[in-house]
């Protein structure tokens, strides 16, 4: 019993301790000094943090051909160029021209030096004047720079390529998708001991594979075309689930590698879904590619994927924003053109509901002056739904305008307005249309187009009727008859547009029996009307509310 306390008590009185290395040791008291020691712990957590993306900036060395143009140069000049890297050179013994090539990341890529050349060639044939060479060296340091940005954007556009985005632009370059992708092409090269890498992914047509993105191999790769899908038999085996490895490309030059290279392996890129291409990485060595190997390029080829479809994800968020605020906006839009004051007409009241909704609506109601003090009166909607249909009734309404104050006669507008439509309809479901005039010492004439539900309203009682007329944009030979509603003191005559359901005779009968209660409370202004009647619809319909809208036009006048 005594040892176990004993036990106790030790372990009580040990304490955890940062070592040197930055792990985690248990301390406690020494046995021999009674001082407490730092003890190492052998098993300790150990967190790898991710390094910090860098932007990759355009390199002098990049540029192919800068050593030929470079001999070219010593040779029509006499003057040795050299470009390097970094700010211009102050000592005074280095004859230094300034000549930067600004790669367009924020910094400057180098400096030019001119040099005479001494050998004896130089000195039978004199050397341009300094001033001369200065001036060409300053036009090829601009053509450099512009080739080298030219790099840059071919670099970063395969990238967004690669992720079948539209090319965007960055004010960070280091969170650039071309920075990321080339990171962990980087990452998993080393991881497995090769020297470069590159991303092949399929084009929309999958007939070929084109490199997007690499790492350790020369960046005017990037502008060479896409490899034909049937000459790539090692990428179509890798496609197909599994891993190539070519230890000695020699002797499988059959598997046609796209770079050439000793040794190579390949990985397919997918996603859950869809294969997007593949992953190779290249030794300059002969050399073999065992299991943990090809399960780190597995994992690379997830991450790779991951990357591409996080970016295909993030730009469809974007546009889906952008397209939800437009459509905002649009909504606003709309619904400010609908007329919100009464117009004041001797003898009359009309009034207009549409339907409280967040998308755009496909009906619509207005009223307008006619010549000869008289108010005309328009109910539209059109057939088709979501933003065309939209875009339709505004079209109808627009048309309406036009043509109201050249029409005195609702048939005259109606047949006008289909001609037009008819006209500058490429075909399509069409649209209905109701049009009517208000003459303060006359009854109603009106007109209608397409399938609209109409009702007479007076105290003792309701009658319903739907008329199955033509609608607007299916002919232009349609004839449309004018008809003429009597309405006394006190009536109303009530229009609804709403497309054809099942729920439609039930709704109908909802509106008569609340139509009759108002009358026998005094409440059928046609305001009321057109309200209750829009409100029992919008709580009872079971169709897309956009496309529903109400008309009332109310006798006052003897």
């Amino acid at each position: 019993m005594e040892t176990k306390n004993a036990r106790r008590a030790a372990t009580a009185n040990r304490t955890l301790t940062s070592n040197p290395d930055g792990s985690l040791g248990i301390s406690g008291p020494n046995r021999s000094s009674g001082e407490t020691v730092p003890k190492p712990c052998l098993n300790y957590l150990k967190i790898y943090h991710e390094q910090t993306l860098e932007a990759r900036r355009p390199d002098i060395d990049n540029v192919a051909s800068l050593s030929a143009l470079v001999a070219a140069f010593r040779t029509a000049t006499g003057w040795q160029l050299n470009l390097r890297r970094g700010t211009k050179p102050t000592h005074p013994s280095e004859h230094a021209s300034s000549a930067p090539a600004n790669p367009g990341v924020g910094a400057s890529l180098g400096h030019a030096l001119l040099d005479p050349v001494r050998s004896a060639s130089a000195a039978l044939n004199p050397p341009v004047d300094r001033q001369s060479a200065e001036q060409l060296a300053q036009a090829i340091a601009g053509l450099i720079d512009e080739h080298l940005q030219t790099q840059q954007a071919l670099w970063e556009r395969e990238a967004e390529l690669a992720a079948a985005v539209p090319v965007v632009a960055r004010l960070n370059s280091s969170e650039h998708l071309a920075s990321r992708l080339q990171w962990v092409l980087r990452t998993a090269a080393q991881a497995v001991g090769c020297h470069a890498a590159g991303l092949y992914l399929l084009d929309e047509g999958t007939t070929s594979l084109k490199l997007r993105a690499c790492w350790g191999l020369p960046r005017h790769r990037l502008t060479e075309p896409p490899r034909p899908l049937q000459e790539t038999l090692a990428d179509l085996e890798a496609m197909l689930g599994h891993a190539v490895c070519l230890e000695d490309v020699r002797l499988l030059s059959h598997w046609k590698p796209p770079e050439d290279f000793p040794s190579a392996a390949c990985v397919p890129v997918s996603s859950s879904s869809t294969i997007l291409g593949t992953l190779w990485v290249f030794s300059k060595n002969p050399r073999k590619f065992d299991d943990r190997d090809t399960s780190i390029l597995e994992a690379t080829a997830g991450r790779l994927a991951a990357e591409l479809e996080r970016e295909a994800l993030l730009r469809e968020g974007i546009e889906a924003s952008q397209l939800k605020r437009s459509l905002v906006e649009a909504e606003q839009f709309q619904r400010a053109q609908f007329p919100s004051t009464p117009p004041v007409l001797v003898g009359w009241e009309v009034a207009g509901w549409v339907a409280p909704t967040e998308s755009l609506n496909t009906a619509f109601f207005d009223w307008f002056p006619i010549e000869g003090a008289k108010l005309g009166a328009c109910l539209g909607r059109s057939a088709e739904e979501g933003i065309a249909g939209a875009l339709a009734a505004a079209s109808l309404r627009a048309s309406v305008r036009a043509h109201a104050s050249q029409c005195r006669r609702p048939s005259t507008l109606i047949q006008r307005t289909n001609t037009a439509l008819w006209t500058a309809s490429p075909g399509g479901p069409g649209a209905s249309l109701f049009g009517a005039t208000l003459d303060p010492s006359g009854d109603l004439p009106f007109c209608l187009a397409g399938p609209l539900h109409c009702a007479i309203l007076t105290p003792r009682g309701c009658s319903w009727c739907l008329h199955e007329t033509p609608p607007l944009g299916e002919s232009c030979d349609t004839k449309y008859r004018q008809r003429v509603a009597r309405l006394w003191r006190g009536d109303a005559l009530l229009v609804l547009a709403c497309p054809k359901s099942e729920h439609a005779a039930g709704c109908l009968s909802a509106v008569e029996k609340g139509l009759l209660e108002a009358y026998k409370t005094g409440s059928t202004s046609a305001q009321n009307i057109a309200c209750m009647t829009g409100e029992i619809f919008d709580t009872a319909w079971h169709l897309p509310k956009a496309r529903l809208a109400v008309l009332a036009i109310k006798r006052t006048g003897s």
